[in-house]
């Protein structure tokens, strides 16, 4: 059926009443219009370069951007033969693209396959795009090798090492060697040292140098004395002026860059980087890099002359609180071990001591309420006042008490954050070759007395903590060792060390007995030699208190 559209046209009529209209554009198979004025318009108005060429590889036809970019190019021109080489190999090898620097300018180009085996070749200049992409690229880079030279410098706490790092890390990114001068900490020699790192040399150099030396290296004399001078490059730098400081194989300097290196308290050296002569110079980011490298490597070497001198005062400190040599004593064999709780300054709240008496020993064994520095000080006050206070009392109890009263009127007992639990005691041999054994306790575990059967038992002392109240009250144990027999004092480190599978659990006193009980008789150096073993496997590397333990035994009959 047929129905009479409007306008009188008859055809049929499309799904939901809509009549479908006749198609008023070209058709696909329809000739574009043939105007060579419009068509060459069209290619000039183009922003970028067409190069067409004919079967023979012959062009054709250059647009106007082609003929700025590429003036070589022009109809009849081989393009196989052409003055541009990357795109005369592109045509040649049949490959589609190509990337070269020509006249100053960056191109890229790329084929298109024709009708008849025609060709166009389609360029652009990405000149100004290749640039933003280099200096992004160089932007990471720099960012990258800051990043990589925080993390070294900040890694090493060393002088020497923090050194090495500064001289190492800015080779070959930065320069072809690097050389840092500075004044080594006394007592070292009074000249200016150097330490250099060449790209052919497998670890820095090291030498000292002459103070003519920092004068005839512009620059140099103002940076090492702090000045706040930018740094700035130094063309024609002569051989003379360097020949003691560089490689014999280096060659002639082309471009030196000083950078100043300040401190904390003062500038901590002079960073030189030097190019050969072959390499370009440094330009303005160069410039800004080297001074925040050297920037951030005077803060280091600053950071690590600060560790040192802690490292020594902590040195200093250590030697005059670390546990004493045991004096021998007749009739008595002694044992003592310790382990810091710090790793890097061997110093804690825990001590022992052993004094000679007329009759005997005395000894005592005691925890400094905390660890570390602060610690370490309190010991050595009660370690100081042990020593003197013994002169005129030896009785465990009175000496206790004694103790307490010097500590409290101390000028800071105002602190009662620090105290002090103590075993005071003495050892008297006995002519079977046993021993009596009299303890005063101020707050601190009891100790232990292991039998030669293998028994093992608590002496009960108790008391109050020394240093805490003025009216402490304290307590006296008395004990006899039978020949052979040990009395085993320790802090509360080794019971309370946290370690095992999980990690968490103590090892408690029940683990103390059975490695005492599996001890009993043996010498008393093998019995703390063989509990600190056992502690330490416990942890397993972990963090822990400060440990001590003293070992006495009667030593039997001579």
């Amino acid at each position: 059926m047929t129905t009479t559209r409007r306008g009188g046209h008859d055809g049929p009529v499309s799904g939901g009443g809509q009549v479908s209209r006749p198609r008023t554009g070209p058709s696909p198979e329809a000739p574009l219009p043939a105007d060579p004025r419009l068509a060459r318009e069209l290619l000039d108005g183009l922003a970028e370069a067409v190069v067409t060429t004919d079967h023979a590889g012959v062009v054709t036809l250059v647009n106007v951007m082609a003929g700025e970019l590429l003036p070589d190019l022009t109809p009849g021109t081989d393009l196989a033969l052409c003055a541009v080489p990357a795109l005369a190999a592109a045509v040649a090898q049949g490959a589609e693209t190509f990337d070269t620097e020509h006249r100053g300018r960056r191109l890229r180009g790329v084929c298109r396959r024709l009708a008849a085996g025609r060709c166009a070749w389609y360029v652009r200049d990405v000149t100004e795009e290749q640039a933003r992409t280099d200096a992004l690229l160089a932007e990471r880079s720099r960012t990258a090798f800051l990043a990589q030279a925080g993390s070294r410098l900040g890694l090493s706490l060393h002088r020497d090492q923090t050194l090495r790092a500064a001289t190492t890390l800015p080779v070959p990114y930065l320069a072809d060697a690097a050389l840092v001068v500075h004044h080594p900490p006394p007592p070292a020699e009074n000249l200016p040292h150097w330490i250099r790192h060449a790209e052919d040399e497998p670890a820095p150099v090291t030498g000292t140098a002459p103070w003519a030396f920092t004068g005839s290296v512009p620059g140099l004399a103002d940076a090492l004395h702090g000045r706040p001078t930018d740094p700035s490059p130094w063309l024609d730098a002569e051989l003379a002026d360097l020949a003691d400081v560089l490689p014999a194989t280096f060659g002639r300097p082309g471009t030196l860059l000083i950078s100043p290196m300040p401190g904390a308290g003062g500038p901590a050296g002079a960073l030189i980087l030097i190019r050969r002569a072959g390499r370009p110079g440094f330009d303005q980011r160069d410039i800004e890099l080297a001074r925040e490298f050297a920037a951030r490597a005077g803060a280091a070497i600053a950071t690590a002359e600060l560790h040192g001198e802690q490292a020594h005062l902590a040195r200093v400190l250590q030697n005059s609180l670390l546990p004493p040599k045991l004096p021998p004593l007749p009739g008595l064999t002694l044992a003592g071990g310790y382990r810091a709780a710090g790793d890097s300054l061997r110093i804690g709240g825990d001590f022992y001591e052993v004094f000679p008496t007329a009759s005997g020993g005395m000894f005592a064994l005691g925890d400094v309420c905390g660890k570390g520095v602060g610690a370490a000080v309190l010991t050595g006050r009660v370690r100081q006042s042990l020593q003197t206070l013994r002169l005129v009392e030896q009785r465990p109890l009175e000496l206790l008490e004694l103790l307490n009263r010097a500590l409290f009127d101390a000028p800071d007992a105002t602190r009662r954050a620090q105290f002090t639990t103590l075993l005071l005691g003495t050892a008297d041999p006995e002519p079977d070759g046993g021993a009596r054994v009299r303890i005063a306790g101020g707050g601190h575990p009891s100790p232990l007395v292991v039998r030669t059967d293998g028994s093992v038992t608590r002496v009960p002392v108790g008391g109050m903590p020394i240093g805490a109240l003025a009216d402490a009250t304290f307590r006296e144990a008395r004990v006899r060792l039978a020949p052979g027999e040990l009395l085993l004092a320790h802090t509360d480190g080794v019971t309370e060390a946290r370690g095992g599978p999980a990690a968490v659990e103590m090892f408690g006193e029940r683990r103390l007995f059975q490695a005492l009980a599996s001890a009993a008789g043996l010498p008393p150096a093998a019995v703390v030699d063989r509990l600190l073993q056992l502690v330490d496997e416990w942890l397993d590397g972990q963090a822990h208190d400060d440990i001590a333990m003293l070992a006495v035994r009667a030593s039997g009959p001579a």
